[in-house]
């Protein structure tokens, strides 16, 4: 069994291998607020452990920079002042080599105080556990960004050159039934879940069915050629006022080059593959398109159920086949990786949530506010990271994960 430590030492190690393609410049770049320099994620993943471990669990730990809390805490209010988020691409200092320094003494202190607890306190481990899935949580976040900042980049950067998607065909499209009952819902067990899974609860579902795999380029083409952008019909009042205000037409990264449409991948400019799966839609957009098709959406309590019933770990695609371009997988049913799919569920807490004290409990409590359901992870999220009942959350309108899209219906 893997130790620890060996595995705080792996899944840092990780978060570098996944910068190490960009150039120096790369590192400090902020196209959007939603968007953070890939510098920022390399210091704020190593302040959650300096801040909530080191400065309480080591004896005489030093502090590498007293001015860092102060630019590398993201939004714990409890944890004191930090700079606005918008703002972190203006720090060219510290440099980037700085801060691959400060990750250095950080690693070396955590291996001195796991050499030093013999017995580890409870709080220790449970910020520990957290600490560690954090910066998984950042890894799919540098990689997400990362594309935004190459991808608003006139000159279209390659970012990964050794991985590219295969050409294949979606598959025969089936559909997935669920009978009608009562169905539990959240995490159970001990291994480790974040807090917004707990509170198991039973859910009364209706029958339905959901499709077997992910809305295809092809089949959201279809919807744009009949002219989804431009009928108000098929879109929500905020979703409608969004699609005006960013005269938007197409999926994010889509582009038309001499009549033929393109898109960026992290691979480079590629010409669309009809036959991959459609990503970087937004909820807006995920939503119209099921209403053009004369569908649905699932919710979230519908999704864990099929994907607990359905789903297949054997091929799917998640960070560690490092191919950032999601495609289909013959028997995997899509459920797990390749793209995050939204749900019709609003992010809100289960019954009986109990939200922790202090800076556990704005980990994910506070955002429970006008926000949607995402399940299932993607290709940028790591393997061992992602679980049934996990549940992402985003704003409607962001586009800039790797979202996409299953359609559900009534059972006929």
């Amino acid at each position: 069994m893997e130790s620890e430590i060996n595995r705080f030492l792996r899944i840092r190690e990780i978060t570098e291998e996944i910068v190490s393609p960009l150039e120096t410049e790369d590192f400090v770049v902020q196209p959007i607020e939603d968007v953070s320099p890939p510098k920022w994620h390399l210091a704020h993943t190593t302040w959650f452990f300096e801040n909530f471990i080191l400065v309480k669990f080591l004896t005489n730990y030093q502090l590498f920079d007293d001015q860092f809390a102060y630019l590398f805490n993201s939004y714990y209010e409890s944890q004191g002042d930090r700079i606005l988020r918008n703002t972190r691409g203006s720090l060219s200092r510290p440099t980037t080599a700085r801060i691959f320094e400060y990750r250095k003494h950080v690693d070396k202190a955590m291996k001195l105080l796991f050499e030093k607890q013999h017995l580890m306190h409870e709080e220790l481990l449970t910020f520990f556990e957290i600490g560690l899935n954090h910066e998984q949580q950042h890894q799919e976040l540098l990689i997400t960004d990362i594309k935004y900042i190459l991808g608003s980049n006139p000159l279209l950067p390659v970012y990964h050159k050794t991985k590219t998607a295969t050409l294949t065909a979606p598959l025969e499209l089936n559909w997935l039934g669920v009978e009608a009952g009562v169905y539990e819902i959240g995490h159970s067990g001990k291994d480790f879940s974040f807090d917004n899974e707990l509170g198991r609860h039973k859910v009364y579902l209706t029958d339905f069915e959901c499709m077997d795999r992910l809305v295809s380029n092809e089949e959201y083409l279809e919807f744009m050629q009949d002219g989804g952008y431009s009928n108000p019909a098929l879109w929500l009042s905020e979703g409608w006022s969004w699609v005006e205000e960013n005269k938007a037409e197409a999926p994010f990264y889509w582009y038309k080059k001499e009549d033929e449409w393109w898109n960026y991948t992290l691979h480079g400019a590629e010409k669309l593959n009809a036959n991959a799966p459609v990503i970087h839609v937004n909820f807006y957009e995920a939503e119209a398109f099921a209403r053009w098709k004369g569908m649905r959406l699932l919710t979230e309590f519908e999704w864990e159920i099929a994907a607990r019933r359905y789903g297949q770990n054997e091929n799917a695609q998640f960070q560690d086949t490092q191919l950032y371009q999601p495609k289909y997988n013959q028997g995997s049913n899509q459920f797990f990786g390749t793209a995050w799919e939204w749900t019709n569920s609003a992010y809100l807490p289960y019954p009986n949530y109990v939200q922790e004290a202090g800076a556990l409990g704005e980990y994910n409590g506070k955002f429970m506010i006008n926000q949607m359901v995402l399940r299932g992870g993607s290709c940028a999220t790591p393997k061992d990271h992602f679980r049934i009942s996990y549940r992402n959350f985003f704003h409607a309108h962001l586009q800039w994960q790797f979202t996409g899209i299953r359609l559900a219906r009534n059972k006929k």
